[in-house]
């Protein structure tokens, strides 16, 4: 079992994508050239203040609005350890987990926990917080596949074999000298 302590960020109900990814700066060229702006419609000074490891707690129906992927992938790109929220719109906890960022649902805790504060997070079992447990339903073992294998994509490679360090797989990724990943010509 998975256990980590992270500084809690609080947020309320129906943060939408909008608010954790604004529109207009979908147009830069990567996440990282995002991550300043994460929040900022609610909260511009946040994204800077985030540290690696840290924690956000919010309300009911978390990552509502539109299904763009840059939401998740900015939340993880600040370092975001994981997200507990009441509850999360299908579309978002579903590209959160594709991209390997941890959501739980936790309905109790953002009306008890202060920003700031500490939280420790025992997957799959509790969340601790100030002499309290907070219990919290286990996730199927193939998400928590995609979640320790950081998304859905690297989860597939490793699956395949893809990418993985072995003398076959680094004898056929020599073997593709086309420049498209093919063995043979165009």
């Amino acid at each position: 079992m998975e256990q980590f302590t992270g500084k809690v960020w609080l947020l309320g109900d129906d943060i939408d994508t909008d608010i954790i990814m604004p529109t207009e700066y979908l147009a830069l060229k990567t996440v990282n050239d995002m991550r300043p702006y994460a929040f900022s419609p609610l909260r511009p000074e946040l994204a800077a203040q985030i540290a690696p490891g840290d924690i956000i707690v919010a309300g009911k129906n978390f990552g509502c609005g539109s299904s763009r992927e840059q939401a998740p992938e900015v939340i993880k790109a600040l370092g975001i350890r994981c997200v507990i929220a009441g509850s999360y719109a299908r579309i978002f906890f579903r590209n959160a987990i594709n991209n390997g960022l941890l959501l739980i649902e936790n309905a109790d805790l953002a009306a008890d926990v202060k920003e700031g504060d500490e939280i420790t997070v025992r997957v799959g079992e509790a969340i601790l917080y100030k002499g309290r447990e907070y219990p919290i339903s286990p996730l199927p073992q193939n998400l928590l596949d995609i979640l320790e294998a950081g998304g859905l994509v690297k989860a597939m490679q490793r699956l395949n074999g893809i990418g993985v360090s072995s003398p076959e797989n680094t004898a056929s990724c020599t073997a593709c000298s086309d420049g498209y990943g093919s063995k043979g010509g165009a």
